[in-house]
């Protein structure tokens, strides 16, 4: 079994005048380093893009391009960028210094220099440009395992909506009779079923969505929307559960309030902080759903909240990351999917979302859609 042998780093030494560049070649090369050299700034140039040295010792007086500029150039390409540059020079002035620093670079080294300091310096920078590039190189595997894991992840769950889709079906025929007359305890079970293979099925096209929507492939389908009108339907569509939870449901509304919005992902939205309040509140929740125009904060505030018993302080921002779930009712864990679905969603709008609670004193979500960053309604005036 053979291993890869370590490659020494490689610095380039610029400097016009053969008599100072040999010493540092020769000196650098019996630290263990390899060497590359160039005689002006446009050679310099070229032996950088070639090579990717991982260090640079740059002179500053050369003829026709000088360091300053070799150096910014350097700074300016992608390919150069990161190398970290040197400059060894007989000027010693604080103004030297300070147009080295202007140009890009990562230290300063007087003629005649010191070779233990010089040394040290080398040393510390290429420690340093080493830990960088680690620190890249595993940011970029991480990035592609996370780019595999989502790969899979949409796969996987794109799979499972179909078979699901199909068992809900069956669930209902069976729900609504048509396969025979049920018990009383046969379609509390089989409507039970039905529920939780619906919540599984809305966990399923959360997924889809959060992950369109952390791409950017989603489009708005910007529509004006009756609030009333809409709410209402909100309000009907969750009349069944929160009945059989003991819940209730109030709206509170603005009369004659239009909003645009993609009516799809707003629905979407309430669904999440209803089904929220239902899971986690406590038993008997009273929720209340609000909209009304906000002109301090130039649109529509919408609200869902409840009297149930809270989130802490702390953890109201975790509970809009991805995955960041907070069991506040055990037994009834949720996917920490939600309200990152909501984030986005009411991002994608240009507004914002917020939560307003405190532990035993209930929990209020806040969002805005504003009207300046939404398209106008059709037939309104430009």
């Amino acid at each position: 079994m053979t291993s890869s042998a370590v490659v020494a780093p490689l610095v380039l030494v610029v400097d016009d005048n053969p008599l100072n560049v040999e010493p540092l070649c020769d000196l650098l090369s019996a630290m263990g380093y390899r060497v590359d050299q160039a005689l002006d700034g446009p050679t310099a140039l070229i032996r950088a893009r070639e090579g990717l040295p991982d260090l640079i010792l740059l002179d500053i007086m050369m003829p026709g391009m000088n360091g300053y500029e070799v150096c910014r150039h350097l700074k300016r390409d992608a390919t150069t960028a990161k190398i970290p540059v040197v400059f060894v020079t007989a000027l010693s002035e604080t103004e030297d210094k300070l147009r080295a620093i202007e140009a890009g670079g990562d230290d300063f080294l007087t003629k005649p220099f010191n070779r233990p300091i010089l040394l040290a310096r080398v040393r510390s920078l290429l420690r340093l440009k080493a830990a960088r590039d680690e620190v890249e190189n595993s940011y970029r595997k991480l990035q592609a395992l996370e780019r595999l894991k989502d790969d899979l992840m949409k796969m996987i769950v794109h799979d499972l909506k179909s078979p699901l889709t199909a068992m809900l079906a069956t669930l209902e025929m069976a729900v609504d009779g048509d396969f025979g007359p049920l018990s009383d305890d046969q379609g509390k079970l089989l409507s039970d079923a039905y529920q939780r293979g619906g919540d599984a099925l809305q966990l399923i096209d959360d997924l889809l969505e959060l992950t369109r929507l952390e791409e950017s492939h989603i489009t708005l389908d910007m529509q004006p929307l009756s609030m009333r009108d809409f709410l209402k339907e909100i309000e009907e569509a969750w009349r069944v559960r929160v009945e059989r939870m003991g819940a209730s449901l109030r709206i509170e509304d603005e009369e004659g309030l239009v909003v645009s919005a993609d009516a799809h992902l707003l629905r979407r939205i309430f669904s999440n902080l209803i089904g929220n309040a239902l899971r986690h509140a406590g038993e008997g929740v009273s929720i209340r759903v609000g909209a009304a125009t906000s002109p301090e904060d130039g649109g529509t505030r919408f609200t869902v909240s409840d009297n149930g018993i809270g989130i802490p302080p702390a953890y109201h921002d975790l509970i809009f990351r991805k995955f960041g779930s907070l069991n506040r009712n055990p037994g009834r864990s949720g996917s920490g999917l939600g309200l990152a679905f909501c984030k986005l969603a009411v991002e994608a709008h240009g507004g914002r979302i917020w939560v307003d609670s405190r532990e035993g004193r209930g929990t209020a979500f806040h969002f805005l859609i504003p009207t300046s960053a939404l398209p106008a309604a059709p037939g309104s005036a430009a």
